[in-house]
């Protein structure tokens, strides 16, 4: 597979792609006939084989999709709540190239999404050899880490306040404020909330399990843990610090947060 992101009319667009062994229709067919896509697509859904037809998910009743391009077959685009999809099916030797292209507005959320997609795709795969999906056999988190290492979202970003990251996280909230060292007691940042190239000095706001915020030399750094895409906790840390320090800080936190991920994936 080849992955890519990138930024189209202000919006995220996750590109992915998967050769399959099998000629244009019969992938065709698992992309569009609701027996086919339940093996497949994360949740059950009806597509109306038309542009400007509905797509219902789940039961009737459930949530509507639109499709926006209907080319059997090689071309089929559907909206699924705010995101697009947008399925091509290339001619490609005696096989087919499926090319995905999914539009969103949470960029931090691509990892997620690639290391979902990537999971369906398998799935999609072996029902089309007519085999069983190897139940286990790609442990999501695993597949999380390389998707933010694939799309480059380890980095962190410097503004004319100091640096910050986001990070979609392998584990939930209370587990991640655990590995960090909990809530803080007797006024001291527990070490897994800390760098040693910026020390800690007193605890200014905690919210436990979903805040924590201190005062550093120098500056102040600021640990949120919000709900994520489903596969765990969505991290936002601040460093607040003066443009000499922010090198040196986007440097640390990386390196901090590559860690935590290592040890939340250990288990």
């Amino acid at each position: 597979m080849r992955e890519t992101l990138e930024t189209v009319d202000g919006r995220s667009v996750l590109r992915m792609e998967r050769r399959l062994p099998h000629p244009p229709d019969r992938v065709w067919r698992a992309l569009t006939e609701p027996a086919e896509l339940a093996h497949w697509f994360p949740t059950p859904a009806r597509i109306e084989p038309r542009a400007g037809g509905e797509v219902v998910y789940g039961e009737p009743g459930g949530d509507v999709g639109e499709v926006r391009d209907f080319q059997p077959p090689h071309l089929l685009a559907f909206t699924w709540g705010g995101d697009l999809l947008r399925w091509e099916v290339r001619p490609d030797g005696d096989g087919a190239l499926l090319i995905l292209r999914h539009t969103f507005d949470d960029r931090f959320g691509a990892p997620s999404f690639a290391a979902g997609w990537h999971s369906c795709l398998d799935a999609l795969a072996a029902a089309l050899a007519g085999t069983a999906p190897a139940d286990g056999s790609r442990d999501m988190a695993a597949l999380l880490e390389k998707y933010i290492d694939v799309l480059g979202m380890a980095a962190g970003t410097a503004d004319d306040d100091g640096v910050r990251f986001e990070r979609q996280l392998s584990r939930p909230i209370p587990e991640v404020w655990d590995a960090l060292g909990g809530t803080p007691t007797g006024g001291r940042v527990p070490a897994g909330f800390t760098v040693a190239e910026f020390p800690p000095l007193e605890v200014a706001d905690v919210k436990a399990p979903r805040l924590l915020e201190y005062d550093a030399r120098p500056g102040r750094v600021r640990w949120e843990l919000r709900e994520g895409t489903g596969h765990g906790a969505r991290l936002v840390l601040t460093h607040t610090c003066p443009p000499e320090h922010r090198r040196a800080a986007l440097a640390a936190w990386q390196d901090h947060l590559t860690g935590l991920a290592r040890r939340l994936l250990a288990g």
